[in-house]
């Protein structure tokens, strides 16, 4: 079923741009190392959904973006030989309706923590469980994004986040 007309299209766009530029700029600055490559990976991956029919990506579009900024931020990773890990910003980007600075200030210790054991797994275990957790996406659309089996997905995130229960919790005396 295709968008007729150009307002249809350009509101699909619009929308699409919506829903996913913050998730995917947060994706691509992790891949990439830097902010401002991030933005340019996700502008190129918006131009390329712009380019695409939309028959093509309908039913499958979160997939289709994920991959198109995947594939082009390593791409560009490649290009550069850069293999640089940064600090994770994603939990700063949004605002949060805090219940006390002391819940807060537990929860950022919590997740600051999480972020810097998931930064010492293997970088396909800490993509998995970032585009399951950080991005919502479905074993099937990161199989689809990552070119591994769904089955495998299922592996590397339940190993994965095995490892992070077991760093999390104190050693039994």
């Amino acid at each position: 079923m295709g968008l007729p007309g150009h307002a249809n299209k350009s509101e699909w766009i619009r929308s699409a741009l919506d829903r996913y530029e913050a998730e995917l700029t947060r994706y691509a600055q992790r891949l990439t190392g830097d902010a401002e490559t991030a933005r340019d990976v996700v502008q190129e991956t918006f131009l390329r959904l712009c380019r695409e029919e939309s028959e093509r990506v309908e039913g499958h579009l979160a997939e289709w973006l994920f991959t198109v900024c995947r594939n082009h931020a390593f791409d560009l990773r490649r290009k550069e030989r850069r293999m640089t890990t940064i600090a994770d910003t994603a939990f700063h980007d949004r605002e949060a309706h805090e219940p006390s600075p002391a819940a807060v200030a537990e929860d950022r210790d919590a997740a600051g923590r999480i972020l810097h054991l998931l930064e010492h797994l293997p970088e396909n275990q800490q993509e998995v469980i970032r585009l399951k957790f950080q991005n919502g996406l479905s074993y099937r659309e990161i199989s689809g994004i990552t070119g591994l089996s769904v089955t495998n997905v299922g592996f590397l995130l339940h190993t994965g986040l095995k490892t992070l229960r077991r760093k999390m919790t104190p050693a039994q005396a």
